[in-house]
Order: C-alpha cells, then sequence, then structure tokens
C-alpha cells in the first residue's frame, strides 16, 4: 500500500508547495518581476531614487543593522 503525504513534493524540492511564485525556478521569477517593473515604468508609477534619497535610505538601513546587532549582543545571541 502506497502511502500518501500531503506535504510531499513531486518535484524533489525540499518542503513547501509545489505552487505560486517562490517556488518557480530564479530565472522565471526575475523574468516576471522584470514585466512588473517595466509596466509601472510605463503607467507612470514606479518610483525611481535620486541621489538623495538613496543616501537616506543607505543611512537608515545602516541605523537599523547597527541596532539589531547590539539588541543581539545584549541578550547573547553573537
Amino acid at each position: 500500500m502506497a502511502s500518501s503525504n500531503p506535504g510531499s513534493n513531486p518535484s524533489g524540492k525540499s518542503g513547501g508547495s509545489t505552487r505560486g511564485f517562490a517556488s518557480m525556478d530564479p530565472q522565471r521569477q526575475r523574468e516576471i518581476a522584470s514585466q512588473g517593473g517595466r509596466a509601472a515604468h510605463e503607467k507612470g508609477t514606479a518610483h525611481e531614487f535620486n541621489s538623495e534619497e538613496a543616501r537616506e535610505a543607505g543611512r537608515k538601513g545602516g541605523q537599523a543593522r547597527s541596532q539589531n546587532n547590539r539588541a543581539n549582543k545584549a541578550l547573547g545571541n553573537r
């Protein structure tokens, strides 16, 4: 008697579903994401960072990373 496992994945990939964006191969994901980016630019809803906005975003990311590192050290995780 063959056992049926509802979580089994016939594609051979480990874990998860065989459906959806995340289960696609990375090349296909890039193609779909690229189409979305082009559509947003054509529609005029895409955001393009100017150098000041990019600088500010990088600064905020660095601050958040630094805070996370300090919090992990305080908890003894690092």
